[in-house]
């Protein structure tokens, strides 16, 4: 039985899934796990601390909405929020291609 990987780039993963539209948490974790093809699954454990913190740092805001008769606490990120998004998506692209690159060398 394969163990579960921690969750790493938490915060990279929930600015990614609010530069389309604004999200509540379940929202945000069903959201991860359909667009990764189940590869990511985040607890709400980990999801609300990293909510908080982006919501401090200026990158999210929250809001409540009333969605099928109930009222949900609504993300949604801000113009400092996109730019971080870029900047770490950046980073990580640069990361990713120096793994690949590792990974595909052919010796001789």
């Amino acid at each position: 039985m394969e163990r579960k990987k921690p969750l790493e780039h938490t915060s990279l993963l929930v600015l990614s899934l609010l530069k389309g539209q604004d999200l509540y948490g379940y929202q945000m974790i069903t959201e991860l796990e359909r667009r990764s093809d189940h590869t990511f699954h985040m607890k709400e454990g980990t999801l609300y601390p990293v909510l908080k913190k982006l919501e401090n740092g200026g990158l999210v805001t929250a809001y409540e909405a009333d969605a099928n008769g109930r009222t949900r606490k609504y993300y949604h990120i801000t113009r400092a929020g996109l730019k971080q998004l870029s900047a770490e998506q950046a980073e990580w692209e640069k990361y990713a291609h120096g793994i690949n690159s590792v990974l595909s060398f052919q010796p001789g």
